[in-house]
């Protein structure tokens, strides 16, 4: 049997090699890595990565698609949501990217979209960053690998938050949460109402067949305290739902479409386009997609979220907010019927020969099908009435 120094020894040996296995798939990845580019370009060629992303701008979607490259995110759960949340914004060009998580790449995460059997064993974090990094090198990346509900950890994570944004020293401009439990979430909820840092929390639902996204604004909207989840509204330990041995269900196809959806509110919010979702839900089961909007909680339990309210209000009255100005209406009374109701094509003659287009040089006897024929002018003369039968005219004419 084996002693105590023989193990820690086999341990070094194995970590050593961990190691030098990393190191060179690391240089692999290199190798094949594409170099960066400095400025993005719509022209239309194969070797670049953004001629469709910039198709937006060329189409009227997006006034200004490469300020996508000035902003930073940061993702709070680089799991089943998180991990493919990172990879979309990537794509998408994404200045900067800061990853946090505690948890470690498993077999049992296979089921799940991003991650790979190879990458077993490494943090969630380090494992983002090299499949992220050798998919566009153009995004700075930030990793962390601890909880951050810890004390230590937490103090940590609300610097990152302040001052982790693309230029060191300023703030991210969006928080995600992408976690899978309660306390994670209130601990990101407690950070962004301290910072006044606009944040959006997503979630799927433990039997895998539904989800949401939510905006949080500080003082605007309600905060993750103010409305809070059925368990902690039933004073139910969240422990106590979770059995030894029983995991949550999860779908990568769920997964999937939440955060689609999340990202596609990411980049409305960023790029100001399209009209941004306060809330938005998913049901599976019935293809539902519910939507609303709630507003703070003055009496929320969250003294930072309250302190915001305060703050907000204040903005608000020193600057109202423009009410649009509806143009009024002129109503025409008719007088052909008591009602004053008149039917009146909205398409003049004109238009609608020009969307009919030049009509074709058909054979005689063969018209355009839809179309009405030309009425015949007549040249003024008149049949002339006869007692005749219809037999008799018929023989004349076969005389003729």
């Amino acid at each position: 049997m084996a002693t105590a120094e023989e193990l820690k020894r086999r341990v070094r040996e194995l970590e050593n090699e961990l190691i030098k296995c990393k190191q060179r798939r690391s240089s692999e990845e290199q190798v094949h890595a594409r170099a960066k580019i400095e400025k993005m370009s719509a022209e239309v060629v194969d070797s670049n990565p953004y001629s469709r992303l910039m198709a937006l701008k060329r189409m009227g979607i997006v006034d200004n698609y490469e300020k996508i490259r000035s902003f930073a995110v940061a993702v709070v759960g680089v799991g089943g949501v998180g991990s493919v949340t990172a990879e979309m914004l990537t794509r998408c060009g994404i200045g900067k990217l800061l990853l946090f998580d505690y948890d470690k790449v498993e077999l049992a995460n296979m089921n799940r979209l991003f991650f790979q059997p190879h990458q077993a064993g490494l943090s969630k974090v380090e494992a983002a960053e090299n499949t992220l990094r050798n998919i566009n090198p153009d995004v700075v990346f930030e990793t962390h690998n601890y909880n951050i509900t810890t004390m230590d950890s937490f103090t940590h994570f609300m610097d990152r938050i302040s001052n982790g944004g693309l230029e060191e020293g300023k703030p991210v401009d969006l928080v995600l949460s992408c976690v899978d439990n309660f306390e994670a979430r209130m601990a990101i909820n407690t950070a962004c109402n301290e910072l006044g840092q606009v944040w959006m929390e997503s979630g799927v639902s433990e039997n895998a067949v539904s989800g949401h996204i939510q905006l949080i604004i500080p003082g605007e909207t309600a905060c993750f305290a103010c409305a809070p989840p059925l368990v902690v509204a039933a004073s139910i330990d969240e422990k106590t739902l979770k059995k030894d041995g029983v995991c949550a269900a999860s779908l990568p196809t769920t997964m999937g479409v939440v955060a689609g959806i999340l990202v596609q509110n990411v980049l409305k919010y960023l790029l100001g386009f399209g009209s941004v979702s306060y809330y938005l839900g998913y049901n599976a089961m019935q293809d539902f997609f519910p939507t609303m909007a709630m507003k703070a909680n003055p009496q929320c339990d969250d003294q930072h979220c309250r302190r915001q309210q305060e703050e907000y209000k204040s903005k608000v009255t020193e600057h109202p907010k423009q009410e649009a100005v509806e143009e009024e209406v002129v109503v025409v009374v008719h007088e052909e019927n008591e009602w004053g109701i008149e039917v009146v094509s909205e398409v003049t003659e004109a238009e609608l020969q020009a969307a009919s287009g030049p009509e074709p040089d058909l054979p005689e006897g063969i018209t355009v099908a839809y179309t009405i024929p030309e009425k015949e002018e007549t040249s003024g003369q008149t049949v002339e009435e006869t007692d005749q039968s219809l037999e008799d005219l018929m023989a004349q004419m076969r005389k003729m």
